[in-house]
């Protein structure tokens, strides 16, 4: 063969199961046309397998790169109204809170103002 286990690691990577498919095809393919290619042709053939592979491949890691930033774009999104949603369950907590506290402090006020702090 003349391409052996060298490109497992970067296949292997890709994001898809049917891009490391079609890239492990496209690879093997040079063992199935050499064989039966003219020793006169091979150069130019083997150069074109490497250009259709090297083609592919630039292809699915610029796939991958699209995917990768719709995603942190997603996550971005997401966080984003998590912190909003944070800050509004806050805001809603602290009026709850001084809402508590403003009653308190009114009742406090009357009880002065009626005269039933007195003993």
């Amino acid at each position: 063969d003349l391409v052996g286990e060298a490109h497992t690691k970067t296949i292997s990577s890709l994001f898809m199961e049917s891009w490391r498919t079609e890239m492990e095809e496209e690879i093997n393919r040079i063992n199935q046309v050499l064989p039966d290619t003219q020793t006169r042709d091979k150069t130019d053939e083997i150069q074109q397998w490497v250009d259709a592979v090297l083609d592919k491949m630039d292809h699915y890691k610029a796939e991958h790169h699209r995917y990768v930033k719709e995603g942190v774009t997603l996550l971005e999104l997401a966080l984003w109204k998590a912190k909003l949603d944070e800050k509004e369950d806050s805001s809603k907590e602290v009026r709850t809170k001084k809402a508590k506290i403003d009653v308190e402090s009114a009742r406090k006020e009357k009880r002065i103002t009626c005269g039933a702090d007195m003993a």
